[in-house]
């Protein structure tokens, strides 16, 4: 079997799509189900959904695994390297899918062993910048993912190349963070370069603003709480000679409350348009919700990794700090008992210790029958002993 994943993972690598044009993609794994004989269907768009049914009464577990890459351009030189220009699979993905693909043919093989069933959701759009209109789990979610049959309980992991190969890490509560996508846009006048006096320069307020906004996480979120605010883009002019009217600034907020999200974004908002006045401009914000803060039904994560550490050791279950990175998971695990898990990729002497979202990311294949065994045994027994 461990073959057949990595040849899963390394076409999967090699063919990588970017949200919501995952269409080969999805063709792949409704190909890999079929050879499984496994009925499937699509879901928004993309997405595919299968299920396989125990031999015996019990819960309806769900297994999540995120199908879409990120526009970046691989440095890997590997035989399996991206073959999409510009496209790469860097965060993991097809690591995250194979697995999923390894859980349904494990779980088919040991039906007579599952009660319940275990419903398999290959999502699309994990990956997309924040819209007004439901994308990526959001939609799965609003297209019925979670119903017929009822979901009682759902899974997911995700590759993390600060964790060694042979490991699995929990949180204990907030997993990733909630994240909002932060426009703003700051008016002032034109006027020639030469005569900055007849204007009111856009450059100078929106730059002021960018200082400003740094003292919201600094001094006025509480230290003991994750605040990031990071503003990535700042666009301004169209040429060198004349002041500019407007300028435009774009980055991301992240936290691990809620009210330490409400209160920062209070901050921005008068930030922005206190800064703005004062230097004679005027300057408004737009939040636009992303991924919700994912955190881990207590209960379910409990009991997961107390069944995970009887399957691959007490020392290889580890504790991880919480990331500041965003998922959209939190759209299903808002909905039901949820536990996210990181799985270790890492490999020093093999120089795979690179973060994900960069060129070089890529991983100890190891990982992916690892997973399948740990988690194939897990599902297994955490319905067996459901409770609900």
């Amino acid at each position: 079997m461990t073959d057949d994943l990595i040849r899963i993972r390394r076409h999967l690598h090699a063919h990588p799509e970017l949200s919501l044009q995952e269409h080969e993609t999805a063709a792949f794994i409704e190909r890999e189900l079929d050879a499984l004989g496994l009925a499937h269907e699509r879901v928004a768009e993309t997405g595919v959904v299968a299920i396989v049914e125990g031999s015996h009464a019990g819960p309806t577990l769900a297994w999540r695994a995120d199908i879409d890459a990120l526009p970046i351009v691989e440095a890997n030189e590997v035989d399996y390297r991206s073959t999409n220009a510009g496209v790469m699979h860097a965060c993991g993905h097809d690591v995250h899918t194979t697995v999923g693909l390894g859980l349904a043919r494990r779980l088919a093989e040991r039906r007579d062993e599952l009660r319940g069933r275990v419903k398999f959701v290959f999502q699309p759009a994990e990956e997309a910048s924040p819209v007004d209109e439901p994308i990526g789990a959001e939609r799965m979610v609003a297209d019925g993912v979670l119903q017929n049959p009822r979901v009682d309980a759902m899974f997911a992991l995700h590759c993390m190349p600060t964790l060694e190969v042979g490991r699995v890490a929990y949180t204990g509560g907030s997993v990733w963070a909630r994240s909002e996508l932060v426009e703003i846009t700051i008016r002032g006048r034109k006027t020639h370069a030469a005569y900055p006096h007849d204007g009111i320069d856009a450059v100078v307020a929106a730059s002021q603003v960018v200082l400003a906004l740094q003292t919201i996480t600094s001094r006025r979120v509480d230290a003991r709480e994750a605040c990031v605010l990071s503003i990535g883009s700042f666009h301004a002019g169209n040429t060198y000679n004349v002041i500019a009217d407007e300028a435009r600034l774009t980055g991301i907020l992240r936290t691990l409350s809620d009210a330490t999200a409400e209160l920062a974004m209070n901050e921005v908002r008068r930030i922005v348009t206190g800064v703005a006045q004062a230097l004679g401009a005027s300057g408004d914000v737009r939040f636009t919700p992303g991924a919700r803060l994912t955190a881990n039904d207590d209960e379910l994560e409990r009991r997961t990794v107390e069944v995970l550490k009887g399957h691959i050791g007490a020392e290889n279950v580890v504790a991880h700090p919480p990331q500041m990175g965003a998922e959209d998971f939190a759209s299903f695990s808002s909905r039901v008992p949820g536990c996210y898990l990181f799985l270790g990729v890492r490999n020093e002497a093999r120089g795979i210790v690179h973060m994900i979202h960069t060129p070089q990311f890529d991983v100890d294949e190891a990982c992916i029958p690892f997973a399948v065994n740990a988690f194939s045994d897990t599902l297994i027994d955490v319905a067996a002993t459901w409770d609900p």
